[in-house]
Order: structure tokens, then sequence, then C-alpha cells
């Protein structure tokens, strides 16, 4: 059996189609987009349309059949590259990490490069606005400055915390008054990257994500 592709690798092949069809001067339907791409159902190429919409790719004329349009926008925006999908991170107690692949989240940057992404669990950072299955997108680095939120490893465990220093001391900060500040042994923390972006999904999970829990 084929691999599945990833949702992300799709939407990117229907939005090159709508762009070529677009500079041809020859807008496609939802239909045309189905049968391109070969989808079976012309609910799956509506899907990938609106999420491009969604993602300000696309501008969507209402009452029109042909009425898809490339979004306007500054020149220098790079076009989506695929990050990884790595297991669960804890924002709570500390949870054994595990790095297994769940599929792909699609993010503006210039390269994939360094980048990874972790489903968040636990309620230890509601406060700064990172929700349980969230998902972190992460820039790998072995140093962050104070304050800023992190994923880093204690021993074996891995979690998403505001790293505070204090002299040679790392400290890890949750923002959620229930919830106590991890204050690890020397030389057993290790920062595994900044959080840069979280996403939430209100619907159908992270691109090319398995089963939410």
């Amino acid at each position: 059996m084929a691999p599945r592709t990833p949702p992300g690798v799709t939407r990117e092949r229907v939005y090159r189609f709508v762009r070529e069809r677009l500079a041809r001067g020859f807008p496609p339907t939802v239909r045309e987009v189905q049968h391109a791409l070969g989808f079976r159902a012309v609910q799956t190429a509506r899907e990938h349309l609106e999420r491009l919409v969604a993602e300000g790719r696309l501008v969507k004329q209402a009452g029109h059949a042909r009425g898809y349009r490339l979004a306007a926008g500054p020149a220098q925006l790079p076009p989506p590259v695929l990050v990884p999908l790595l297991g669960r991170v804890q924002a709570g107690d500390l949870s054994l990490a595990v790095e297994e692949l769940e599929g792909y989240v699609p993010v503006r940057a210039r390269s994939a490069e360094g980048l990874f992404a972790l489903r968040v669990q636990g309620e230890s950072m509601t406060g700064a606005g990172i929700l349980p299955d969230d998902v972190v997108v992460v820039r790998s680095q072995p140093t962050a400055r104070s304050g800023e939120i992190v994923v880093a490893l204690v021993e074996d465990e891995a979690t998403v915390k505001t790293l505070r220093l204090r002299g040679r001391r790392i400290e890890l900060h949750p923002a959620n008054p229930d919830f106590q500040p991890i204050v690890p042994p020397p030389d057993a923390c290790r920062v595994l990257g900044k959080v840069i972006e979280v996403r939430r999904f209100l619907e159908g999970g992270a691109a090319g994500a398995g089963p939410r829990s």
C-alpha cells in the first residue's frame, strides 16, 4: 500500500494548479480542480480551496463559480514549507518525550531546516495562550533568552515552559498558577528549541496528523 500523501503536499499541488490556470487567464471551477488533481469527491477539492483561502493564499469571490483569485500580499513572503509534526510535548507535569512522525504542518518560512512541530498536552501554559492539543512550531537551538518560551528536555522528559535564567541555574516556569515551576538539577536540563508559533486547529487536526488523544 502506497504511503498517504500529506495533505499539505496535496494542497500545494492544488495551489499551483490554480495559480497556473489564473496565469493563463482561465480561473478553474471546483470541479475542474477535482478532475485535475484526481479527487474522488468534489468536496475534497472544495475543502483544499477553502483551506487555501483560510491561509490567505487565495481569495474567493462569492457567487462566482470561477471566483478564486490569488491573494495580494507582500512579494517577500515565502511560500509555505512543510514542517514535521513529531509526537507530543507536555505543558504540565513532565512526560516521556515521544518523537513519532504524525504528519506535517505548513509554515511560512524560507526553509524547513531546523524547524519541527509538537502537539501540546496539559494546561500549564494556558496563560500564555497555549492550550491542550495546540501545535507549537519550534526552532531547534540549544540556548534561549530568559523569558522566552522553550521546549526543554529534563533527563528523558520534554516539556514546554517559559525559560528563566537565575545565574547558572535554569528554571522552567508555567503560565498557570495551578502549576509549580520546574527547577531541574544542574546539567539535567537541555533546551531543544524556542517556540516561534502556536497553531490551533478547531477541526480536522494538523495537516497529516494522526488521531488526537
